[in-house]
Formats: C-alpha cells, structure tokens, sequence
C-alpha cells in the first residue's frame, strides 16, 4: 500500500526531461527546432501537466477517503489509530475531537489536552474523581488527565521501578499548564487523602496543598499577552506519600522568578495578581493601613481597571490562613507590597551639577515618605542610598552621585530584591507548614509547571532561561520516548527501521555548551571589572559562535542581537541589558538599609544578605543568574531522570483565547514542535511496553507455575544472572498466553511476533498482548482464590460439623438422663396405682361377696311377707325393688314400639347382661314412670343377683298383660312425656 500511494502521490516538478533506454536523459528541446514547434511542445505539456495533475488529485482524493473516514475522527481516543499517521490526519482528528468538545486525546504514551478557554465544571468535578479512581481499568474511559494521575498513582501503589513519578506540564504559554497542575494537585489531595485514619491530619495536609496553589499563582503568575494567567516562574511540587500512599506532606521547588515584572511591564501587560488584588479587594480599614486611596493611579500597576478573574485577594487571604500565616504576618506583606507601589510612583530629576544628587519631583517625595512608613525605614537614608552611590577605593569607601539613569536603576533593584525576597520567604514558609519528615514518607509524585516557550517583540534574558528550561525538557522527552526507545530495540536485538526525529541537541550546545557558548561568554563578561557594551558582546558572539547553526544575525538590523533556531521556532534576543540582569547586583548599602528596617519581617529576608555581597569583592565568586539557574535545573533534570516520566502536552489552538476556536495553524506548529507527530509513529509501530524477564516472571510466572518465580526474590540466586533461563521461562509463559488466543499460534526464539519480541534482557510487548497477559494472570488468580476459599470452607465446615456433633451428644446424653428420670418417676406412680388398684379391687369382691349373701336373706324375707318393708341393709347395698307382681305375663315376638303404646296395665319386665347394659337400654326407651299405669322391674333377684356389682346373665325379657295394638299411636306428635319415633321401628326382641 505505501508503495501504491508512493506511486500515486509520487509528483515531478521537471517533466521536460525523459530517461531513454540506455539511462541517459534526453531533452524535449532539440537544437534547430523552429520556436513554432516549441510552443506547441510546450502546450502539450502545460495540458500534460495539468491532466496529470488532476489525476494525480483525483487519486489522492480516493486513497484518503479509503484511509481516512473522517465522520468518525472524533471517536478515536488514540492518535496512534489514525491511518495514515502524518500531521494532516493528526491535527484533522484533534480539530474534530476539539469541535465535539473532546478536549482531551492520547498519543501514544502521551496526553495531548487543548485548551477550551472556558470553563467545564462537570469534566473535574469530585464524582469524575472519584469514577477514574475506583476503576478497575482507567484506560478504558475517555482520555483525561486524571487517567494520567491515576496510573501515576497506581505505579506508587505496585511499587513499580523506579516507584516515584514526575508529571511533566509543558506547553505554550497559555495552553493550559496551569489549570492542568491545579487539576492534578485536586485530584491527589483527594484520593490520597480518603482514609478515616488520622482524618484531621491528613485534611491539614489537604488544606495547605491546595492552598498553596493559589497563593503561589498570586505572587508568581501575571497576565501577559499569550495568556491573563501566566506563570512567571517554574515550580516542582513533591507530593509526599507513606507507606500506605497517603498524603502527609509536599514540598514546592520554584526555578527564575521574573522578578523584573514588579518594576517593568511590557506594552499591554500587567505586573503580578497579588497587586491587583490589593487595589480591588482591600476594605476602608486596609487602605488606610496601606496608604492606598482608591482614586490613586500607580506607575507599576497599568491597566488597573481590566478585571480578571484571578483578582481575589479574598482567595489569597483564606489560602494564608490555611497555611498557617497569622493576621501579623499578613499586615507585615501587605503593607511591604503596599511600599512597593509607593516606590513605583518615585522619579528623580536630573541634577544641576555632576557632583550633585539628583532631586526628587515634588509629588515624589510624598511617594518617598510613604515608602519610607510602609517599609518602616528612615527617609534620608532612603533617598541616600537610592541617589548616593558608595564605591571601594582599597579600604576606603568614596560616595558618589548617582545619575537619574542610575537613580531610576537603584530603585527597581530596590523592588525587584525586596519582591524577590518575600517570594523566597513564602516558598519556604509553605515548606515548613506542609513538608513531612522524611522518615514519615517513602514516595513522591512530582507536579512540574513550567513556563512555555516564549517569543514577545523584545526578549530578553528571561525568555532565554525559560526557552532553555523548555529545550532541557523536550530533550528529556525525546530521550525518553523516541531516542531510548530506538536505542534500546537495537540493544534487545530488534529489527527496527529508524524515525527520524527532531533533536535539539545542537541548540542546547549552543546555549550551554562549553568550551564556547552564549551562557558561558555571558557569565565571563559579566565577571569583568568593566562596563558592559552591547555591540562588543554581539561581535564577540559572532566570532566564537558562528560555527554553530543555531545561532543567526540580522545584518539589517541597528540594534545589538542575536536570532537561536529553538525547537519550537526562532527567538531574536535583545543584547541591551543582558549583561547587567545576569549580574543582578544589589548595591551593599540597599541591603544595609533593609536590615535596619524596624519591620521584623523585612529585617529578617536580609539578615543573610552580607553573605551574598562578600562574593561581589572576587570577580571569580560571582554568582550570577544564569549560574544560579543552571544549578537549579540540573537538579531538577536529576530528579526527572530517577522517575517514571509522564507527560502532558498542552496545545494553545488559537493564539486570542477565544472559546472553542481551532486554527489549524497555531496547533500544527505546536504539535510538530513538541514532537507529537515523532511519537504517536514510534508508539503505534513499536513495542511502548517493554518488562524486564525478572519482573516478568515475578509478575506473570504464575501462568505456568514455573519455580523460578519463587527464586526471583532471591538475591543471590544463580537463576537470575542466566538470562537464557529466564527468556526460556518467559517465552513459556507467553506460550500458554498466545495458545489461549489461536490453538495453533507458538513462540519460537526467532519469531518477530507483531504483539511482542523476546530481546536479550527485555520482553517488548504491545497493550493488547499486556491486556492479554493481565486477563490470564487475573483468571488463574481467581482460580487459585476459588481453590483457596474452597479449602477454607472445607475447614470451617468440618470445623462446623465437629462442634455440632459434640454438642449433639451433650444434648443426647443430657436427654437421655432427663427420659431416665422421668421413667424412673413414671414407674413409682404406676407402682403405687398398682398397689392402689389391688387393694381396691380386693375391697370390691369382698363387698360383692357380702351383698351376695344379704340377698338370700332378702327373697327369703319376701316370700314370707306379701309386701314385705325395704330391708335397711339392701337400702344401703342400692337394691330397688321394682314390681309387686306374682307372676309375670310373658310376651314373645312383639315389635318394641308396640310394646311402648301398650296400655297402662301393661308391666315390662327387662333382663340384662350387665348394670351398664341396664342403665343404657332404659335411658333409650326413655321410660316415662307414670304413677298407676305401669312398672317396670328387673329379674335380678329371680335370677339370684343381689348386687350391682355382681355380673348379670340373661337376656332382656319384656312381659305384657294385653296386646299393645289397641293402644298403638298412628300419629305420634311430639310430647314430652310419651316416646315417639318407635312406631317406624321394627325392633324384635324375641326371649
């Protein structure tokens, strides 16, 4: 395919030559030929030409539309997916993503973030913390910086080497830098800091984080022309974390305050925040105090009626409070800022004679002695010192008056030391009150913002530190993700076709190289006794730096100068007054008339200050700026190279700040300058992820249970120097991995896989084949949990069943006991019944026995006596003698109905087996006992019974006198006294 888009988009300028067949070239033009016949050659190739074009259009149009489905750009997260990658599809997929509000694309292992310049509150609020936080998988969510907070955070939390993490912020000014550190900074203040244990402590530390940020930004950021919230310095911040990544503290590193700002302000630029705060948010009482009438202009304070919105000294105040700086402390920096602006508003006229002082205009001097009250000084000394000049004659010390050039020069020095001092003193304050000792913490992550590539009308010495800053940090970005990692694939052994890229090297040679360089001649001329001349130094560069490429001259141009080829596009530098910024100088007697100040804070920020002097007696113990800067971003490149790097590139898309504007001009610059476009090629055709076998073993070993995975930790194991054994191992583990994804795919040492190589040391693998990896290992670690808690269960269970068995025999043997005694209890009552019973029993028969014998006496007695009188003793044995009748009449075969309706004469006699049988048969023929009109009496004393008790024999016998059919009741009613019911029943009871 690159072959045929070659092909297609292959185009010649020069068509007036063709290649003939021996490989000589051969011209259109012949020698003789009329100019007729040229012309109509060259008007077929004008129209060749023009047809070959359009083809050429037409095709390219085709081949576009088939790489590049542009309805869908704003989908790709990844720059890396575009097809083709060139900066034509980058910049069209960020302009879609950017007009669908989609301010944030990865590139590969960086975060591209454009800025919006409005405000989104719901892309940081603490719910979207909080989601990428507890994500199991952050990549898989839209790109945001908190993705890059989070994996930063996550390799603390693994322990992965090197465990401490930079953020590096960069960008143009006004792309973003600062918003972004403010987000990071929240967004660690909060997940850092979510344990309940030691909740007030670690909310201290989260308070004077993030109150640090806007005091910082107070003091140290101002508008500008790029951007109304620019830094004019760098800061590193530490965010210290314990051994359970916790937040306990943090540390700031600042790096070049403009410091010049605080007496200087380019054309429609103002000075620092903490100014325009004052005059704003100051009350009756405060202006007052600090001598600022609300109708009073400043010559330090121009365009003090544009409002901003970082023009809150509320903000400012309540972030001191956090922090820990008491209300005297504040009284005393306000109202030393407050003697700035004073000073600001001080001319001095020219003086009459040379021997004499300049004078003070007649406005100035009220502006004199409010500066003198605020900085509690002495006036005269004051003025001295700003119009009066001490010079060193041996031992002697000669005064002389200074001219109103130089009076103008001693009084921004004045400011500049005073401003830079008290930000000194801020710095450190902040440290002190939210820096943790260092046997509490373990890790950091650090938070670089630096200033972004600068280029204004007149530059300066300032812009050339802050370029110099910016070259370090994209040659740091270029050796980490281009350089190494090319590098590197040719140390693992990898067939790897070379990008090439931009590097910056030669300016950085330029700028600081030795023996020769433009810091190197600046320091040496600033070490010179002598006066600085502009156009000298300009021609000495020239002469010893002309070699370089970098480095250019206008020969047009009247003004001293020198043009550097910086990486992200040519800066010209004003030669005039860059020598004396890099001496810096601060006169001995300013700082003598500082320590005397009755202001304790201001005393104190010069209590060292003759320290710093003593060098200014040996021209070899200057210290100057540029010396000064040098030091301190070295140690910052120190610290950036013993950490894992992640980087953020913030694009500017328009240089107005207009909300939502892309032009496709500014943002094409900057991506190529940053190295963007180098990037995304090298991460979308190499390998970003690249494990050592010992780590990958350690990590990943599992997958085949190998036994070297238990060796890795040890130290001196001879395993861990073979590096044959242990690709032999990785490659095993990389087997089952890819068997798992094709049956029939293997890993064979030679095989250039496109999902991962096998280096000498390293194993280079790509996302997808890492997401694999991590799949697998999570799948046998759930397996393993399962077997784990399967064990474990097996245990509590059989753990379980054991105490219940126990307890199910002292439950039996405590039931059985009970039933015991119970049985035992039930047997000495039925014992005792029985006991009962037999006596009972035997008490029966005997009265039985005895009625027995009464009741022959009694018939005897009868037959004697037609009607006899009831013996007492039968009485008393419950006989009833129930009929007087000699001779019964006996009935056979009657219905009992009839029997029943028979006629009053009728006398019933019954016989029964048994008393019960008796008493039952007479309660259900309901007998009525009607005086006179019959009995009814038992046969027991004519069968010889005599008592109740004894045991009847017999049956029923039932005696009639008449027939009962003349007294049968055809239609029974219902009576109380008469039976009823009997005359449907057919009851035979024959004898």
């Amino acid at each position: 395919m690159a072959n045929v888009k070659q092909k297609f988009l292959f185009k010649n300028k020069d068509v007036s030559t063709v290649k003939s067949s021996d490989g000589t070239s051969r011209s259109l033009e012949k020698a003789g030929r009329p100019n007729r016949q040229k012309e109509k050659i060259n008007g077929l190739k004008d129209r060749a030409q023009d047809f070959r074009k359009s083809v050429i259009e037409s095709l390219e149009e085709d081949i576009r539309d088939f790489l590049i489905n542009e309805a869908e750009l704003h989908t790709y997260d990844d720059l890396t997916k575009v097809n083709p990658v060139t900066p034509s599809t980058v910049l069209k997929c960020l302009q879609a993503r950017y007009s669908a509000k989609v301010f944030y694309t990865h590139a590969g292992c960086t975060l591209v973030a454009l800025n919006p310049f409005q405000p989104i509150p719901h892309l940081y609020s603490l719910d979207v913390m909080k989601e990428y936080h507890s994500a199991p998988q952050p990549q898989e969510f839209k790109p945001h910086i908190f993705i890059v907070a989070e994996e930063a955070y996550r390799n603390v939390q693994g322990q992965v080497e090197p465990m401490n993490q930079s953020l590096v912020v960069s960008g143009e000014s006004g792309a973003g830098k600062t918003w972004t550190s403010r987000c990071l900074m929240k967004y660690y203040a909060t997940v850092a800091a979510s344990s309940q244990k030691c909740q007030d402590t670690v909310e201290k530390i989260e308070r004077r984080v993030l109150g640090s940020n806007p005091l910082m930004e107070a003091f140290g950021n101002a508008c500008t022309l790029r951007n109304s919230n620019s830094s004019r310095f760098g800061k590193y911040i530490q965010l210290q974390l314990n051994g359970s990544q916790l937040l306990v503290g943090a540390s700031v590193q600042t790096y070049l305050l403009e410091k010049t700002r605080v007496a200087f302000q380019a054309p429609n630029e103002r000075n620092f925040h903490i100014f325009y705060q004052m005059m704003k948010g100051a009350t009756e009482k405060q202006r007052l105090e600090w001598m600022l009438p609300l109708d009073q202009d400043f010559a330090w304070l121009p365009h003090a009626e544009k409002t901003l919105e970082e023009d809150c000294l509320q903000e400012t105040v309540e972030a001191m409070i956090n922090l820990g700086i008491d209300e005297s402390k504040r009284t005393q920096i306000f109202t030393i800022l407050a003697g700035l602006l004073q000073l600001g508003n001080v001319d001095f006229n020219p003086a009459s004679e040379e021997a004499q002082t300049c004078d003070l205009d007649e406005h100035s001097k009220g502006f004199l002695q409010k500066t003198a009250d605020l900085l509690h000084v002495q006036l005269d000394e004051l003025e001295s010192c700003l119009t009066v000049r001490t010079l060193r004659a041996g031992k002697q010390n000669i005064l002389k008056p200074c001219s109103q050039s130089e009076c103008g020069v001693r009084r921004d020095c004045l400011a500049k030391a005073i401003y830079a001092r008290l930000f000194d003193w801020l710095v450190t304050f902040i440290n002190n009150s939210m820096c943790a000792d260092r046997s509490i913490w373990c890790n950091f992550i650090g938070l670089l913002d630096v200033y972004g590539f600068e280029c204004f009308l007149l530059n300066n010495l300032e812009q050339l530190c802050i370029n110099y800053a910016n070259e370090k940090l994209q040659q740091h970005f270029v050796a980490h993700y281009l350089k190494a990692q090319q590098e590197e694939y040719v140390t693992e052994g990898l067939q790897w076709s070379f990008i090439r890229y931009q590097d910056n090297q030669g300016c950085l040679d330029l700028i600081e190289g030795s023996p020769s360089s433009i810091f190197s001649l600046l320091n040496e001329e600033c070490r010179l006794n002598r006066a600085s001349d502009a156009m000298q130094f300009c021609v000495r560069l020239q002469k010893e730096l002309s070699d370089n490429d970098s480095i250019s001259w206008d020969k047009f141009s009247k003004q001293p100068h020198f043009t550097v080829a910086h990486y992200a596009g040519k800066v010209s530098y004003q030669i005039e007054g860059m020598m004396e910024k890099n001496k810096d100088p601060v006169p001995p007697e300013l700082i003598s008339l500082l320590q005397d100040s009755q202001d304790s804070l201001l005393h104190s920020l010069f209590a060292d200050g003759d320290r710093e002097n003593e060098g200014l007696r040996g021209h070899s113990k200057v210290v100057t700026v540029i010396s000064k800067f040098r030091n301190s971003l070295e140690s910052l490149m120190k610290i950036l190279h013993s950490t894992t790097p992640h980087y953020t590139r913030c694009i500017k898309p328009n240089p107005d700040c207009r909300p939502l504007t892309f032009k496709r001009e500014e943002v094409i610059a900057q991506l190529e300058a940053c190295g963007i476009v180098e990037t995304i090629n090298i991460s979308a055709a190499g390998f970003p992820i690249r494990i050592p076998y010992g780590s990958f073993l350690q990590r990943y070993g599992l997958i085949t249970n190998t036994r070297l995975t238990a060796q890795i930790n040890q130290m001196n194991s001879p395993e861990m120097s073979n590096q044959a054994v242990l690709g032999s191992a990785v490659e095993d583990v990389l087997n089952v991995v890819l068997k798992r994804r094709a049956t029939h795919s293997t890993l064979s040492p030679d095989d250039n896989n496109n999902m991962l190589h096998c280096g000498r040391t390293k194993v280079f693998l790509t996302h997808s084949l890492l997401e694999m990896l991590e799949e697998h290992r999570n799948r046998l670690r759930s397996q393993k949990a399962f077997c784990i808690q399967c064990c474990w269960r097996r245990h509590q269970t059989n753990q379980h069943n054991l105490k219940r068995q126990a307890a199910t025999r002292l439950q039996a043997g405590l039931r059985s006991w009970l039933i015991r005694r119970e049985i035992g209890k039930w047997h000495k009552a039925a014992s005792v019944i029985q006991t009962r019973w037999r006596r009972w029993r035997v008490w029966m028969d005997a009265l039985a026995e005895a009625e027995l014998d009464d009741a022959e006496d009694f018939m005897e007695n009868e037959a004697s006596c037609v009607l006899p009188k009831l013996d007492p003793l039968l009485k008393e044995r419950c006989s009833v003698q129930l009929s007087s009748i000699q001779e019964p009449v006996m009935v056979r075969g009657w219905p009992i109905g009839l029997v029943m309706a028979s006629a009053p004469s009728v006398t019933v006699s019954l016989t029964a087996t048994g008393f019960q049988q008796i008493k039952s048969m007479m309660a259900c023929l309901k007998i009525p006992f009607r005086n006179g009109e019959y009995k009814v009496k038992t046969n027991q004393f004519d069968q010889g019974v005599a008592s109740i008790r004894a045991q009847p024999r017999g049956s029923i016998k039932m005696h009639l006198q008449r027939s009962p059919l003349l007294y049968a009741d055809m239609h029974p009613v219902h009576k109380t006294d008469v039976v009823t019911g009997f005359n449907q029943i057919l009851l035979e009871d024959r004898t």
